[in-house]
């Protein structure tokens, strides 16, 4: 469909946990609901989950459903934003693996930036795949045999990957074409080689570390809600979610 609602009719997944980067969830979720597509939140916990400003607590929103509660067959399309802990939690949770996984083995498209690139590390899915990520992790990408680019968004077939929060437009541009199904932009196309790591860290870093507060009270306090809730996710009885045998044949 052309216009603000290509995606309606669409549902779209958004894996996060406690930490995750509130613009990297917020910004893109309000891009998709203006082209028209459904979005559900889903977490490894039910209730609500506590964004990131970078290093200060930012607000909770409610969760949908629970990663145990919901297959990839449910979705159209899966967002994962970044931060420095969500992905972390979520890489460690084998419903959240699962679920991911199952998204590629039916060929539906993914989107993640920052930190989240993690999340398909962990799930298996880099190898020979051109990416880009939070350039702090770049060796990890790598490793996980993928080809990493420095640049502001690369796609790869059913995956779209962005640096971070500095470059939003143009990842919400190809989320949104990628999620309706159109062509890369030649921004986006990937090349053959992994770009090297930079000589120094990136500047939103060092700002952050000078933004930090001389009272650090409320972020510890922040900080120590997260925890309660991951501790609380690592509790949670494990529920039905789709393999990845499941979902691979599903998808012949």
């Amino acid at each position: 469909m052309a216009g603000r609602k290509k995606l309606m009719g669409q549902r779209i997944a958004v894996l996060a946990a406690d930490g995750f980067e509130k613009v990297e969830l917020t910004a893109p979720v309000a891009a998709l609901r203006a082209a028209g597509a459904e979005v559900n939140i889903i977490s490894l916990r039910a209730g609500k989950i506590r964004g990131m400003n970078l290093h200060m607590p930012a607000e909770l929103i409610p969760v949908d459903w629970t990663v145990d509660e919901v297959t990839g067959r449910d979705y159209d399309g899966l967002l994962i934003p970044g931060g420095f802990m969500n992905p972390d939690a979520l890489r460690q949770s084998s419903d959240a693996r699962d679920f991911v996984r199952a998204f590629d083995l039916l060929g539906k498209p993914i989107a993640t930036l920052c930190h989240g690139p993690w999340v398909l590390a962990s799930s298996g899915l880099l190898r020979d795949r051109a990416v880009t990520s939070w350039p702090g992790i770049r060796d990890d990408m790598v490793n996980a045999g993928a080809i990493w680019l420095d640049q502001e968004v690369v796609r790869d077939g059913n995956l779209v990957t962005s640096r971070g929060p500095q470059d939003m437009v143009p990842f919400v541009r190809e989320m949104i074409q990628l999620y309706a199904g159109g062509p890369a932009s030649n921004g986006a196309l990937r090349r053959r080689h992994s770009d090297p790591q930079r000589e120094s860290p990136t500047a939103v870093t060092g700002a952050a570390m000078r933004w930090i507060p001389r009272s650090p009270l409320g972020a510890v306090l922040g900080l120590a809600l997260i925890g309660v809730g991951v501790m609380a996710a690592s509790r949670k009885n494990g529920g039905e979610h789709i393999s990845a045998t499941e979902a691979r044949s599903a998808s012949v």
